[in-house]
């Protein structure tokens, strides 16, 4: 194949072109995702763009510029602009010119060159950083602005490599029960041995990306048993705090008097304790302190695991930046925020440390395979001069809860009887219509904690073959029978709940069935546009969305 033949375009403002009907396609995609981040997904070329998070994250995960430029030009169809290869050079050299450690009891902050203190001392915000300076490259950097001199780096474009170390927290006795029929799989060994890293103080931070399904709660505590140490696990839910209990339980020698529920309900603080996000940022006033932001402090905590970490809040933020001192592992199955703060958990909780494809777990069998399929729904005659003539905000609530996706949704259960659905949105008056309308049951936020658990019992035995479900499903939900999951309104352009609500019926299949996820988006609409944003880093996945258009039948 010559180079013209290939199916790549790299253009000279750092984004990429990919053909989606080249025969090397998945090959290019999967060769590109650990460096580049897909911003546009149509369907015929993909664009992806390199950013200094995105190859800086590539850097820490141990790969090279040299990588990077030949990855581009192998697939090239024509030559690589000479600034985008000496830009990839110079962001991706950035990693690890500036390093933090400790010396004979104190922070060192050290460059790579004179050259490089002198231009970041030149910043009033990180000269007011520094206690005093040692030499020409290193300064010396109270304990205290650790987290704030990486944040503050790394936003003047300079990645701060942290080895500084931790300080070990209170020993707790702890081992897997293998002895239960009970082992981690190759790729969570792997994850666990990245972040761990021998014990060294280039371990001990960072992030392990994974798909929904793949087991993220194994590898955090196998993470925890590995160092043995008092941990603080905080997640997204109450539903979730409590399946890590179970799971810490059922997979380790810890007792239930080890391990606490940090919650409305109970505030348990043990060796191992289980809290929320919503728990630790929540405060009577809108202006007033957050109480329970203290637990951090309630124990010598040694490990702080936070689960589902693209949904950290800005209070949690700033807590982090005051404890780096702590070990600190994120878990998610997409770094996508729609905050923009992804340069924060890069920053306080640490660079992406390991990453595995979803469509190579899903090869392996380890995650089901799944067809996603977006079905555009008409809007009626007289809704869409309703449209017409309201708010841009206005136009895509109308679209979202168009009510003839009621009947889509029903031909959608009908082609899967038997199966397990979750039908799942953002409105909950919609939702509340469905679930009368399909005479189901349905869990929002206002169900109390304890009808969600029975309907999920009964739903995990079969007895409820279908749940109308609200946002409170997106998160950390284990139901690992659901085989269809139907959207019917979600985010705006939310990637990252797209991610959440695909995972949620991936988990494998007793009889090897396939997923199915649909997608139901009012056709010629602000919806129709934002699905195109929302499907982006499933694409990116190596998902493809199948396109079903429906024909109007009412005026």
């Amino acid at each position: 194949m010559s180079q013209m033949e290939n199916p790549l375009i790299v253009q000279g403002d750092r984004t990429l072109l990919l053909e989606v009907r080249h025969p090397k396609y998945s090959e290019v995609r999967d060769a590109l995702t650990p460096f580049a981040e897909l911003v546009k997904s149509p369907d015929y070329v993909h664009t992806y763009r390199l950013t200094p998070l995105s190859l800086w994250n590539a850097a820490a995960l141990g790969l090279h510029a040299d990588t990077v430029l030949n990855v581009l030009e192998r697939y090239a169809k024509f030559p690589v602009p000479a600034p985008v290869k000496s830009e990839i050079v110079r962001t991706m050299s950035r990693f690890g010119q500036l390093q933090l450690f400790v010396r004979e009891g104190e922070l060192v902050l050290s460059a790579a060159g004179a050259q490089i203190m002198e231009d970041i001392l030149s910043y009033a915000s990180i000269a007011n950083l520094i206690e005093r300076r040692l030499c020409e490259r290193e300064v010396i950097v109270p304990f205290a602005w650790r987290g704030v001199i990486k944040q503050s780096l790394l936003k003047l474009g300079y990645p701060v490599q942290d080895m500084a170390g931790y300080t070990d927290g209170e020993r707790v006795e702890m081992e897997l029960c293998k002895q239960r029929g009970f082992a981690l799989r190759d790729y969570q060994v792997a994850a666990v041995d990245a972040f761990y890293a021998g014990g060294s103080t280039s371990g001990g931070n960072g992030v392990i990306v994974l798909p929904c399904g793949a087991g993220k709660t194994l590898v955090g505590i196998e993470t925890m048993v590995r160092f043995g140490m008092a941990t603080l696990v905080l997640t997204s839910s109450t539903t979730s705090v409590k399946q890590w209990k179970s799971e810490i339980l059922a997979r380790t020698t810890l007792t239930e008097e080890q391990v606490g529920m940090y919650t409305g309900q109970k505030k348990q603080v043990r060796p191992v304790t289980i809290s929320t996000y919503q728990m630790i940022t929540h405060r009577t006033a809108e202006s007033g302190e957050f109480p329970h932001l203290s637990l951090f402090h309630e124990r010598d905590w040694g490990l702080i695991i936070y689960d589902e970490v693209h949904l950290l809040p800005a209070p949690v933020f700033r807590m982090t930046a005051d404890i780096q001192a702590k070990r600190r592992l994120g878990l998610t199955a997409t770094l996508v925020r729609e905050d923009g703060r992804a340069d924060d958990v890069f920053s306080l909780i640490g660079p992406k440390k390991y990453e595995l494809p979803w469509r190579q777990l899903e090869e392996q069998g380890f995650i089901a395979s799944a067809v996603c399929t977006e079905i555009r729904v008409p809007l009626s005659g007289l809704l869409k001069a309703e449209y017409m003539g309201v708010s841009e905000r206005r136009k895509f609530r109308i679209a979202a809860e168009n009510p003839d996706k009621t009947p889509v949704v029903k031909d959608v259960l009908k082609r899967h009887e038997g199966e397990q659905v979750l039908v799942i949105g953002h409105y909950v008056s919609q939702l509340e219509a469905l679930a009368s309308e399909l005479d189901v049951p349905l869990i929002t936020g206002k169900t109390s904690q304890e009808e969600r658990e029975v309907l999920y019992r009964k739903f995990r035995r079969g007895d409820i073959r279908t749940l109308v479900v609200s946002r409170v499903a997106n998160f950390a939900i284990d139901l690992p029978d659901a085989s269809v999951a139907v959207q019917v309104s979600g985010t705006f352009g939310s990637r990252q709940e797209e991610a959440q609500r695909l995972g949620r019926i991936l988990r494998p299949k007793k009889d090897g069935r396939t997923a199915h996820f649909y997608s139901l988006v009012s056709a010629e609409s602000k919806e129709e546009q934002y699905a195109h944003r929302r499907q982006m880093f499933l694409v990116e996945q190596g998902y493809q969305y199948r396109l079903q258009v429906l024909k109007q039948t009412s005026s």
